[in-house]
């Protein structure tokens, strides 16, 4: 009796489970320097946030938005990125092949937050939107760091024709 209570169990709870994690997030460690300061301050201790799948399934994204992508690189590893530029900005790069680029339609550009020690656009260029997977909207450990995480871009790296625009 508690076998067959189990197994229904588990036959309703695992695919509710994943369709959950698959539609809505799900909390992930981020480790590394790439996104310091505003993730890892301290190489020492590792930030876990919350990833929201929910939020860019129709692709509505922002620059400044912290978003999980999948590599261009390595299509098995997920990295976690800025959004700096999106489709017709003209991003002033560092150190890519060409020192300004316009973004293609349906691509975006995406920039680790601790500048030179980032493998981001600036190595492998603009990123397709559909390598998106969710975008992140808080941290949720340690303790101390709990906070959202609001969509701004570093200083100095807005897209040229956004300055301009600013400006007139």
């Amino acid at each position: 009796m508690k076998f067959r209570f189990l197994l229904r169990s588990l036959f309703v709870g695992v695919p509710v489970g994943v369709t959950f994690f698959d539609c809505f997030g799900y909390v992930a460690r981020v480790e590394g320097i790439s996104m310091q300061p505003a993730l890892n301050p301290d190489a020492s201790d590792a930030d876990y946030v919350l990833l929201n799948r929910w939020s860019v399934r129709t692709l509505d994204v922002c620059r400044g938005d912290v978003i999980s992508l999948i590599s261009p690189k390595d299509p098995d590893q997920k990295i976690i990125k800025r959004i700096v530029g999106l489709e017709g900005d003209i991003i002033k790069t560092i150190g890519y092949k060409r020192p300004f680029i316009r973004i293609p339609q349906g691509h975006c550009w995406v920039e680790g937050d601790h500048t030179g020690h980032s493998l981001d656009s600036n190595t492998f260029g603009p990123v397709s939107l559909g390598l998106v997977t969710a975008k992140a909207t808080c941290i949720v450990w340690p303790p101390h760091r709990w906070q959202n995480l609001t969509p701004e871009v570093p200083e100095g790296r807005y897209p040229v024709n956004y300055v301009e625009e600013m400006n007139v």
